[in-house]
């Protein structure tokens, strides 16, 4: 203001932009005050929720890494399995007066044959066997067809080349099966 006269003059006003909204009444400026934060009260919830979301997909993620972190060991190791199970199926069928030494050799690898599914089991390697049971594409994988046997519904897998291996109930290795056509 001007020291001789007490009525503020332009120059002295505060500048007011033409679109600037009115001064506001208590009851508006309270409206707005709530509104905010209520838009705010809003985001904090979306963005709580996004963070729960975030934990779970990770806590997921961690369960999945430690359950299937194994699976391309698991799938080398069940090769070996199926290794012995041939090497025990070369062998002649046990038959009365065999040498002692062979049914010895016998009974030793299917020992060993079962204490290793029985290892693979208990860290979660299923061996599946689909011998009699309905083609599954999704654990079978069809080697050839044949015309169904007497009794047997076409699509049944009629014999087994070599099992199915699961880890923790995720396909490691299909099934090679042979399947029951139409006759």
């Amino acid at each position: 203001m001007s020291e001789t006269n007490d009525t503020p003059t332009p120059a002295d006003r505060p500048e007011v932009a033409p679109d600037a909204p009115a001064p506001q009444t208590e009851a508006e400026r309270l409206a707005a005050l709530e509104s905010e934060v209520t838009e705010l009260r809003d985001k904090w919830l979306r963005a709580e929720a996004e963070m729960q979301n975030l934990r779970s997909r990770a806590r997921r993620e961690a369960e999945e890494a430690r359950l299937y972190a194994v699976q391309k060991f698991a799938r080398d190791v069940v090769e070996t399995a199926e290794n012995l199970r041939r090497g025990l199926d070369s062998l002649p069928k046990a038959e009365e007066g065999e040498p002692e030494l062979l049914a010895k050799l016998r009974n030793g690898f299917e020992g060993v044959e079962r204490g290793f599914v029985a290892v693979l089991e208990r860290h979660g390697i299923q061996k599946q066997d689909p011998e009699g049971k309905p083609f599954d594409p999704e654990h079978h994988q069809a080697m050839a067809e044949q015309p169904a046997p007497e009794g047997v519904e076409p699509g049944t897998v009629i014999q087994a080349w070599t099992p199915a291996w699961t880890l923790n109930g995720r396909l490691l290795k299909p099934a090679m099966v042979v399947v029951a056509g139409k006759g």
